[in-house]
């Protein structure tokens, strides 16, 4: 943790620094929304439809909002100052549910769906600025590093938090237990907002004169599959998560204390796999990181499906946790890796594009076959299965058999 916590001696190390930090207040306040927040629905008389849409409402927004994510950031002459203001306002995600006491009680859960979508608003654009501006406050070569750092630092932080958390649910009164976590919550995204604001941005490589042309990423190979595999492993790995902890509440018996412990397995299994990223993917490939860990997803979820107890769900929510940090330190390596830096923007916009939209389409499997009556451990198997097809699919790069599909038909006999 040498670069991240000493003293930094140049400004790419500050970066990685603050980059490092601002994770680390980030990951404090993230389990109010991430852990919490469907739980608290739950207890506000939510059902399948809407804890599916607390997640596919604010990602159909999400990428609605990130297709003006170059637009805003013509507005200003560098990344750091087109940042602040969308960041800023899907801050304010942690503070909106603090008012939901005050809403009639019919419409508190839909207040919830709300306070969720309308920070996506500026969380759209913020999340394709922030991606472009980590490339501009880096080089290449700390990009791994640095995603595994903040991955390691998100995990450990969101455990922690979450367990407190969760023991402070359970022991304060409702509703106040709530509005006081996210009022914290707020306050500690803020912090996090104060490290952003603190990183300058790197000289930008001269541009070479004998490039060849500006593709777009919609007609880039390398980029289709990339945007595949990326589609593929977000939709299956959605599918179902919504509906978890309507499960393990419902099914199980889960209080807050359990999700909270469910939690930290998640994210202290993804701690330790996240110190050990780069060197699975130097051994085995991104790709092939990816896929694997696509599997182990689909083990997790199988474990939670079939598991006649509490206690065994914490060894999938390990398992899932683990395997889904590595997909995703994987994914985004995968993504610089196949992309030009000097259309940093226009790739980052595409590629946050296809993680929103599937974040759409993935709850909408789970919530549509409840809605037909499907029981809810036959839903989680099948996202299950979901999830193992997605881990098969990245291996085989099913893009490039449908190429030389189309190449062999179009040719003359």
């Amino acid at each position: 943790m040498r670069l991240s916590i000493a003293r930094p001696h140049t400004q790419e190390q500050s970066n990685f620094h603050h980059l490092v930090l601002d994770i680390v207040w980030f990951g404090l306040a993230f389990p109010a929304t991430s852990r919490f927040l469907s739980v608290y629905a739950i207890r506000l008389g939510a059902e399948a439809n809407e804890l599916s849409l607390l997640t596919s409402l604010p990602a159909i927004v999400l990428l609605l909002s990130a297709s003006i994510s170059n637009w805003w950031m013509s507005r200003y002459t560098n990344t750091m100052k087109a940042l602040f203001w969308p960041t800023f306002g899907f801050r304010l995600v942690f503070l909106l549910p603090a008012f939901t006491p005050f809403m009639p009680p019919d419409f508190q859960p839909i207040w919830l769906i709300l306070s969720l979508t309308l920070p996506a608003i500026p969380q759209g654009v913020s999340s394709v600025v922030f991606l472009v501006m980590m490339r501009e406050a880096v080089n290449d070569k700390l990009m791994p590093p640095l995603l595994s750092r903040r991955s390691l630092a998100l995990n450990a932080t969101v455990g922690i938090s979450g367990l407190a958390l969760g023991v402070w649910l359970e022991k304060a009164p409702f509703p106040f237990n709530y509005q006081a976590m996210f009022v914290l919550a707020f306050l500690m995204a803020l912090v996090s907002l104060w490290h952003v604001t603190q990183i300058r941005l790197l000289p930008l490589p001269a541009p070479n004169v004998t490039a060849v042309p500006a593709v777009s990423p919609w007609r880039s190979p390398d980029f289709l599959r990339v945007g595949f595999i990326c589609a593929i492993t977000h939709i299956a790995f959605f599918s179902v998560l919504p509906l978890l902890p309507l499960h393990l509440v419902n099914n199980l018996d889960a209080s807050e204390g359990f999700m909270a412990l469910f939690a930290l397995a998640e994210l202290a299994a993804g701690a330790v796999v996240a110190a050990f990223t780069n060197r699975a993917a130097r051994w085995i490939g991104n790709r092939s990181l990816i896929a694997l860990a696509m599997v182990g997803t689909s083990v997790g979820t199988l474990i939670v499906a079939l598991a006649p107890s509490l206690n065994i769900t914490l060894l999938a929510a390990a398992l899932t946790g683990g395997s889904w940090t590595a997909a995703g330190i994987a994914l985004f390596t995968f993504f610089s890796e196949n992309t030009p830096l000097e259309r940093r923007s226009h790739y980052t916009t595409a590629y946050t594009q296809i993680i929103f939209l599937a974040m759409f389409v993935g709850p909408m499997i789970g919530s549509g076959l409840y809605n037909r009556g499907v029981n809810l451990v036959v839903i989680i198997l099948t996202g299950a299965a979901l999830r193992l097809l997605a881990g098969f699919l990245v291996q085989m790069h099913m893009p490039g058999w449908f190429r030389r599909t189309r190449q062999a038909v179009s040719q003359p006999r």
